[in-house]
């Protein structure tokens, strides 16, 4: 008896997978043609022109001041390793009272850490500023004699201190011709076009490079005032700027 062969059942060709749309990727913007052109025919500064603008700086204000209350190399010192992160006028307030009590390195051992920071609670962050404050004051004794060290490498190697802080007390306290570069002088040094620049160091040794001598003492004081009150982060008061007309940014608004 014949059996029963099954015939295989024909193949189905495969359907054809339906291929994904291409997404399309934004583009990234395009700066605008004239900013573009602007920025290419940004001119460098000559030495003329820089010499005048200190010069309008000096006529202003003769004689400018760090905005930091201090009484002493040492309490120069502390209150700028206090004012890291925070507002001039924010450590003034914490230091009044505490500088009355502790204005050397040793009465600030004797107050000891945790005295400390009841004086300095407001400030940001306070504990560990505290903390340094007091291992600082400890190093100045026992490797310092006391007293404040007058070479970078040296106030750089105290606790909480580094290159801006070592700038500024060099530059208030001992008339060194050093160039403290805070957020102010570095918006300043690179929307001006100054001395542009990637880091702090960066714009630091542009100025210094591009600055006469004879400003350099307090060429870091008038920067930082002009751009804390004139040459704003958001909104520049470009109208009553004393060098609007040199100034080299290409949105200034005069």
């Amino acid at each position: 008896m014949a059996k029963n062969i099954r015939k295989p059942a024909p193949r189905q060709a495969p359907v054809p997978k339906k291929k994904a749309k291409a997404v399309a990727r934004p583009k990234p913007a395009k700066k605008p043609a004239s900013a573009k052109k602007s920025l290419k025919a940004i001119r460098p500064w000559t030495p003329a022109e820089i010499h005048e603008v200190f010069s309008r700086f000096r006529k202003a204000n003769p004689e400018p001041k760090g905005e930091l209350e201090h009484l002493n190399p040492y309490t120069l010192l502390v209150a700028v390793v206090l004012s890291a992160q925070a507002t001039d006028a924010g450590v003034n307030r914490a230091t009044r009272e505490l500088f009355e009590v502790a204005d050397t390195p040793q009465k600030m051992l004797d107050l000891g850490e945790e005295a400390l920071r009841d004086y300095i609670k407001t400030i940001g962050l306070y504990r560990t500023k505290a903390k340094n404050v007091i291992a600082l004051s400890a190093k100045l004794l026992a490797e310092f004699g006391g007293e404040v060290p007058r070479t970078r490498s040296e106030i750089e190697s105290l606790p909480g201190a580094g290159r801006k802080t070592a700038n500024v007390v060099l530059n208030m306290a001992f008339g060194e011709h050093t160039m403290a570069v805070d957020t102010h002088v570095f918006r300043v040094g690179n929307r001006t076009m100054l001395a542009p620049g990637k880091t702090p160091l960066e714009v630091e040794l542009g100025l210094e490079k591009v600055i006469p001598a004879e400003f350099m003492l307090r060429a870091h004081h008038w920067l930082i005032l002009h751009g804390r009150y004139t040459c704003l982060a958001r909104k520049p008061r470009c109208e009553v700027c004393l060098i609007n007309d040199l100034c080299r940014w290409p949105e200034k608004t005069v």
